[in-house]
């Protein structure tokens, strides 16, 4: 055996414990992303009925030319805020869920856990 061998595959396999460790937490941040993108899209939704009007001139001009565009943007800029500060659990719950099907995905040996 070369003296070599066994340091050079105590190496490799620290490297790969290394690299599982780096793709969960990749794989950690994706969900929590796509679980924030989802609560805030939820919120944007609720807020867009809650802000419509009906056939009133209000404030943010509903029967003007831009009227629908700037509501848009309010409500997406609203949404965006509410999950910026800390959201209504939504994501949380999401993101559990999420981590749970790549645990169920990954045969057994799940990176998700931690």
């Amino acid at each position: 055996m070369l003296p070599f061998a066994s340091p050079a595959a105590n190496a490799a396999a620290g490297i790969g414990t290394a690299v599982d460790g780096i793709v969960g937490t990749a794989n950690r941040a994706k969900a929590w992303k796509t679980a924030t993108e989802f609560e805030s899209m939820f919120l944007e939704s609720s807020l867009d009925r809650l802000t419509q009007s009906e056939g009133t001139d209000g404030p943010l001009g509903e029967n003007g030319t831009g009227g629908g565009i700037y509501r848009s943007m309010l409500t997406k800029e609203y949404a965006g805020q509410i999950v910026k500060s800390g959201g209504v659990g939504i994501a949380d719950s999401i993101f559990r869920e999420i981590m749970k099907m790549q645990g169920a995905s990954s045969n057994g040996t799940s990176h998700a856990n931690g």
